[in-house]
């Protein structure tokens, strides 16, 4: 078993432009050590006022659910400033931050070695005094490791009988490939057998995970995460990753439940306000989905084509993509999922559609799957039963904006009036009203995603793919126009036939 370590809430906060609120730095708390996370670093001793009360916010909600000892907070040598912090916001552990190679602390200090070590054991006799536990940050290690080696043994020498938890081994710079990750943990873990010590990967080269796996190979006892690969610069090692290369590659054991990592992922992506790259391992939004037809055709033998990652591990569903590159197994894949069936003849002309849209750059999802049958076969078992007729959207300064909407639902007229946020709000809303007297459900829009081609004019294409959410059904639908809430309403009207279809 080892540790898992997680500084989204310190380390990934650092990332440009990313600031949680109180509320979200408890929300995202609260998930990750439901999801089995050993250790929170939530914060940064003496940042603001703001952040003192964020830390006081959590640390009662963790005392009162017996998680207390999970927190630890970023502390200074400061004669005792950052101590107080921690002790005042009702959190018991420091991760004190000191100097693992000799140019931070003889140029950025100022000082020598051994007043260093001086200056170290006299916050930490202040922290026992106060009953707080201390772990210890060698920052810039591996800088230290490389150049000055003496300075890092001389630390631990003379730190290592003091009452420290952790020694905690950063590469600050992100400098470390697996060879000499391996090589200096190696030399650390055998020199200093009875030390806990956690690895601190940062991604400058891309090399954080394959610097883990490397740290963890060599026996280091705890990992510094965070979710998403937040993170200063390129960022930290991303706990998604990390999770599957321990689990998988080296069989070691974690405390975290990996169905999870995508729930958490999500919301973390939400509260940050960074998108997840569609092919991020493990959260990506197309890792578990095949493009390649050759691929669909293979798990039909034998699921040839699958590895370990299989995404319901991780709270996901395998998909297959349809698009130019689609043949007849991925059309097939995604006509059986919605419980349709079409002979070989059929089956083609289908297959021939979806790869004539692909070739035009369209995005095509299983739910215009129905559309394009009919379309092709010229069928009326999938017509429209939910009609945009015509809408007007007013948009005016200083004045909320409305939508009058006029639509037709099983061949009879519905008109009505509504405000909202925005004009497509504003429509939505008017749906809304038309529903809730129907009794009928509607579905909790989850994503709304606008695609503008690259350099693209005032005039050009805008295809709108929205996210819905009906019970436990999740779905996508698409709009193409010139106009970003033309296209919007375009995907809403397939959503709607998609929901009358369902019942």
């Amino acid at each position: 078993m080892i540790e898992i370590m997680d500084t989204t809430l310190r380390d990934g906060e650092q990332t440009s432009g990313v600031s949680f609120s109180m509320q979200e730095k408890l929300s995202v708390a609260r998930l990750l050590i439901d999801m089995g996370i050993n250790r929170l670093e939530i914060a940064s001793a003496k940042v603001s006022e703001g952040e003192f009360l964020t830390v006081q916010k959590i640390a009662s909600w963790a005392d009162n659910a017996g998680h207390l000892d999970k927190l630890e907070i970023l502390g200074f040598i400061d004669q005792g400033i950052s101590l107080n912090w921690i002790k005042r916001s009702g959190c018991k552990t420091i991760n004190l931050l000191t100097k693992g190679s000799l140019k931070h602390v003889t140029e950025q200090l100022r000082k020598t070695s051994e007043q260093h070590v001086e200056d170290i054991k006299r916050d930490i006799s202040l922290a026992q005094s106060m009953d707080i536990s201390v772990n210890i940050y060698l920052e810039d290690w591996s800088n230290g490791m490389i150049h000055s080696k003496e300075h890092v043994f001389f630390m631990i020498d003379h730190l290592k009988d003091l009452p420290i938890k952790r020694f905690m081994l950063p590469d600050t710079l992100g400098i470390l490939n697996p060879n000499n990750t391996k090589l200096f943990c190696t030399e650390i873990v055998k020199r200093y057998p009875n030390i806990h010590f956690d690895f601190h990967a940062h991604n400058d080269y891309d090399l954080a995970v394959a610097n883990v796996m490397a740290a963890a190979e060599s026996g280091i006892n705890g990992i510094h995460v965070t979710m998403n690969g937040l993170g200063e610069r390129a960022g930290n090692a991303p706990l998604p990753s990390v999770i599957a290369v321990l689990h998988d590659q080296m069989k070691i054991k974690t405390s975290v439940k990996e169905y999870m990592l995508n729930k958490v992922s999500r919301v973390v992506e939400t509260y940050s306000g960074l998108n997840i790259s569609s092919n991020q391992p493990i959260i990506g939004e197309h890792v578990f989905t095949q493009t390649a037809g050759i691929h669909a055709d293979g798990d039909n033998k034998n699921n040839l084509y699958y590895n370990d990652l299989h995404p319901d591990r991780f709270g996901r569903v395998r998909e297959y993509a349809l698009g130019k590159l689609s043949g007849k197994a991925n059309i097939k894949k995604n006509i059986e999922a919605l419980g349709i069936e079409l002979d070989e003849k059929d089956m083609i002309k289908v297959t021939n559609r979806v790869i004539e849209l692909g070739d035009r750059k369209e995005i095509i999802t299983q739910e215009d799957l129905p559309f394009i049958i009919s379309d092709v076969l010229n069928t009326h078992e999938n017509e429209k039963k939910v009609k945009i007729l015509s809408y007007a959207l007013v948009l005016s300064k200083g004045l909320h904006p409305t939508a009058s909407l006029r639509m037709e639902i099983d061949g009879i007229i519905y008109e009505q009036t509504a405000s909202g946020d925005g004009q497509y709000d504003a429509f939505s809303q008017a749906i809304s009203l038309i529903y809730k007297k129907l009794n009928k459900a509607k579905p909790i829009l989850t994503n709304y995603k606008v695609i503008i081609p690259p350099g693209g004019q005032t005039d050009a294409l805008v295809q709108t793919v929205i996210s819905w959410k009906l019970n436990e059904y999740e779905f996508k639908t698409r709009g193409l126009d010139v106009d970003q809430t033309e296209a919007a309403i375009k995907a809403t009207e397939k959503m709607l036939n998609i929901i009358e279809n369902l019942h």
